[in-house]
């Protein structure tokens, strides 16, 4: 068995299959339930994968932390795909922010 690559494409592999499983069976795809909760119940999935991310990274073993920030990944793109998010657009937001400071690109941000 060969190994799959490593590169960044992998999420935009990950999220050509998000896009498949929508509408797919939800009896056999976390994909397809998450979708068939919606938009809310994938953020609250997403944001229950943020907490046990943070909790990974505050402490314990390295390992735990990859998994969960893959768990975390993955929510993230099931909520851009539910709001019609392509990656290629955060993407270029990150690039558009490169060299930037942190702190002024936040308060260049509009208030809402």
């Amino acid at each position: 068995m060969t190994k799959p690559e490593t590169d960044s494409t992998v999420l935009d592999r990950l999220y050509a299959v998000i896009e498949r499983r929508r509408g797919g069976d939800p009896r056999t795809s976390r994909t397809a339930m998450l979708f068939e909760g919606g938009t809310e119940k994938i953020a609250q999935a997403f944001g229950e994968e943020a907490v046990e991310t943070v909790i990974a990274g505050s402490g314990g073993k390295k390992e735990r932390l990859v998994q969960e920030s893959a768990d975390l990944l993955y929510h993230l793109l099931v909520l851009w795909a539910a709001r019609g998010v392509k990656p290629a657009e955060v993407f270029a937001e990150l690039v558009r922010r490169e060299g930037v400071s942190g702190i002024a690109e936040k308060r260049s941000r509009p208030k809402d």
